[in-house]
This record gives structure tokens, C-alpha cells and sequence, in this order.
């Protein structure tokens, strides 16, 4: 047994006392109520919570607390969480084995639905951001890498290497059991996710491994994705590890590494998405294929992607390790003459030419210096050549008068939005 004993914060103090291990093994839950008088952007009081461990009983969150997350909070194996609209969630500071995320466990579920009035937001511990608001005043989208992130594990079909039927998801050390994906369902059901911010994310859990803002791991078309937005964080924005979720109204805003990221024969559609690159973001869309001999098609459709000249990378997009599926209705701006839309190796190029790997309807405003919109595709496949042209299905346009790409008004409940990210 161990006794929490809380210092007096503002109002209240409470002592708890109960079972739980010393190390981050999600046994149970430790929890905590602090109250802050100035924790946010206003001096309203709003009740703290403390969360650390495994949740083993269903419990819901309610938007009069701030939650924190301690360390890894898991929703176990047959436990539904319930968040509240308007509910804030801060993860606490930390690396390694001391990273704090919210992981749902394959067979748990997450039921998160905010509304555009009252989204729920995930942020991080030093966020002064307090209950009634949907943002605070001291961070902004160069903040990175202050807690982990939202990762949800399921039972959906993925090619992984040796037609392994499941495997450990990355960010998650191997010894934890919570975090492993895959399996045969491919309408597995995690719960539902809607109107759900994710900000200052993707902290170091292990030598250059970070956390993604949104992990998806063999997570099934049962599982409702919906508006979701990601800022600012370390690494990918979302990534889909295999599965067959169908997400839609995305947007990913200043990721310092992919913004939507396929691997392991992801077979779902993506529809309606917004990535808006920042000063240290890399692509826009890294998109691989199947690892095992089980294959999956993409569809990822109605895209609006803008660029941005200070960052190293970048790109609009690179094509990988045998990508399948379908690109289409992508508009695209504000690139560098450098950036480009990649097939990186036979596999993948041997796909397009036999259309497992489709495009069409691109239209790119194309930067200062470049003329030609076939310039912007670039194959460096070794030995297989594209026919009959690849960039043949893109159009050059300019600003203002494309024709496809995202609608960008479902979007204005953001975050983004509010700090004018979306002004274009």
C-alpha cells in the first residue's frame, strides 16, 4: 500500500490511498484532485485530476475537471472511456519510460465526441489553457514535444513483416503488452473520436522515436473518425499502422515530421484533409505499403496542402516500399522549388505503371522557378520507368482558382483557425 498525501493548491487537498506499482506498468488508476485558481487564461477555478496507470473499470471524464496524464494511461481490454465535449486533457512532461499518452488497448474503447462549440482538447501539462476555453495564451505552434500523444490499438488486418499477425506499435517499449495491433477483424471497433484537438505532442519514448500527435494501430471500420486536428507535433501528425478506419475532416498543422502517414497495407479512406506545413515539417503525405504478403488499398481524397520555405524537407509526398491505393483531388500551394512528389523505388513505380498506385486531379500553383507541373514528380525508382508520364494527371492552377482540394470551412472549429492558420 501507498499514501498519496497532496499539498493544499487553492482550495482543496485530498489524500488517497491505494494499490499500484512503482514503475509505469498499467495496473490501476492513481488519481489525484488538486484545485487551480489560476491555472489557464482566466482566473476561473476548475478542478485538476491526475490520472496515471491502467483504467480496469469504465469511467468517463467530465469538462468541469482538467485531466492529467501521468505517465501512460491505458484503457484496458473490455473498459469503455467516456470524455465529456469541452473536456481538456494535459499530458505531463517526460521521456523515455516517463513519456505520458493516452493509450486505448485492443479490445478497450475510447468514446470521445466533442461538439465545434465544445471540442476536446489534448495538450499539454503547461498549456495554461483552463476549463470553458479552447485555448491558452502561452503556446503556439513552435511548442513541440511536450507530452506524448493519443494512440489507439485494434484488431484490423495489417501486412506486417513475416505475416506476423500482430506486432508492437512504435513509441510503446516491447515488455508493454498494451501496446500491440493487428489481427483478423476488420470491423473492429475502438470507439468513436470527434471534434478532438491534439496539440504540442510526440515526446522522445526512445532513441529517435517519438510519439505521433494521433497513432492508429490495425484499428477497424467500426471505429468512428472525425474531425481531428494535430499541433505541433515532434513527429507525424496521423499515422495509420494497417487497418481498415475510415477518417475523414482532418488537419495537421506545423508537424515536425510526416503529416499523413500510410504503412503496412492500410486499406481505409481519408477524406477531407488540411495540412499546413510549418518551419521544421518534413512531407505532407509519406504513404507506404504492405511489409508482409497480405495487401490493402488507400483511398485518400480532397486534400488541401500548403508548404512552407523555411523547412528543410518540405515535400508534398513520397511513395514507398510498394504503396497501393488512390491520391486524388489534391490541391497544392506555397511549395519550394525543391519540393517534390517522390516514387522512391521500383516496387512502387512497377505499381503505378500497373495502376495498384493511382493519382488524379492534382492541381499545384507552382513555386517561383518552376515551369513545368511535370517537373514537380520526380522518380528516383533505379531501374523501372513511369508511364505514360508520371505527373501526367496533375494541372498547374493559380491560387484561387483550383477546383478540388479540401473544404475547408468544415474545419472552422480549429485551433488553427482560431490563431488564422486557415486564412488562405
Amino acid at each position: 500500500m501507498k499514501k498519496l498525501t497532496l499539498a493544499i493548491i487553492g482550495l482543496l487537498s485530498i489524500t488517497l490511498t491505494g494499490c499500484f506499482k512503482d514503475d509505469d506498468t498499467p495496473i490501476v488508476i492513481e488519481e489525484t484532485t488538486i484545485y487551480n485558481e489560476n491555472g489557464g487564461g482566466n482566473t476561473e477555478t476548475c478542478p485538476t485530476i491526475t490520472k496515471a496507470g491502467g483504467i480496469a473499470l469504465n469511467e468517463t471524464w467530465t469538462n468541469d475537471n482538467i485531466y492529467i496524464l501521468d505517465r501512460k494511461v491505458v484503457v484496458q481490454d473490455g473498459v469503455t472511456l467516456t470524455i465529456e465535449p469541452g473536456t481538456i486533457i494535459k499530458g505531463r512532461a517526460g521521456q523515455g519510460s516517463l513519456s505520458s499518452a493516452l493509450i486505448v488497448a485492443r479490445g478497450g474503447k475510447i468514446m470521445a465526441e466533442g461538439t465545434p462549440d465544445q471540442p476536446i482538447i489534448f495538450t499539454s501539462e503547461s498549456d495554461n489553457i483552463t476549463c470553458g476555453e479552447t485555448s491558452g495564451t502561452n503556446l503556439d505552434e513552435n511548442n513541440r514535444g511536450l507530452w506524448g500523444g493519443l494512440l489507439i490499438m485494434g484488431y484490423a488486418p495489417c501486412s506486417l513483416s513475416g505475416d506476423v499477425e500482430e506486432t508492437q506499435i512504435e513509441g510503446i517499449p516491447a515488455d508493454d503488452t498494451f501496446g500491440l495491433y493487428g489481427g483478423n477483424d476488420p470491423e473492429d471497433n475502438s470507439g468513436r473520436l470527434q471534434y478532438i484537438s491534439i496539440r504540442h505532442g510526440g515526446t522522445l519514448i526512445g532513441d529517435g522515436n517519438e510519439i505521433n500527435g494521433l497513432t492508429l494501430g490495425g484499428v477497424g471500420r467500426g471505429t468512428f473518425i472525425d474531425n481531428i486536428e494535430i499541433v505541433a507535433n515532434v513527429d507525424d501528425g496521423v499515422e495509420f499502422f494497417g487497418g481498415t478506419v475510415d477518417a475523414s475532416n482532418l488537419l495537421v498543422w506545423a508537424q515536425g515530421d510526416d503529416a499523413l502517414d500510410i504503412d503496412q497495407a492500410y486499406s481505409g479512406t481519408i477524406d477531407n484533409a488540411v495540412v499546413i506545413l510549418g518551419d521544421s515539417s518534413d512531407h505532407a503525405f509519406e504513404i507506404d505499403g504492405p511489409e508482409g504478403s497480405a495487401v490493402g488499398s488507400f483511398t485518400l481524397q480532397n486534400v488541401t496542402m500548403k508548404g512552407n520555405a523555411i523547412t528543410a524537407g518540405g515535400e508534398y509526398a513520397d511513395y514507398r516500399s510498394n504503396a497501393m491505393g488512390a491520391t486524388n483531388n489534391i490541391f497544392a500551394f506555397n511549395f519550394k522549388d525543391s519540393s517534390d512528389i517522390e516514387l522512391d523505388n521500383d516496387g512502387v513505380a512497377a505499381n503505378y505503371n500497373n495502376d495498384i498506385l493511382t493519382f488524379s486531379n492534382w492541381e499545384i500553383v507552382l513555386p517561383t522557378g518552376v515551369t513545368d507541373v511535370l517537373d514537380v514528380f520526380n522518380n528516383t525508382a533505379s531501374g523501372t520507368t513511369p508511364t505514360p508520364g508520371y505527373g501526367s494527371e496533375a494541372t498547374a492552377v493559380n491560387f484561387g482558382s483550383q477546383t478540388v482540394g479540401a473544404n475547408t470551412s468544415t474545419l472552422g472549429w480549429t485551433y488553427a483557425s482560431e490563431l488564422g492558420a486557415l486564412d488562405f
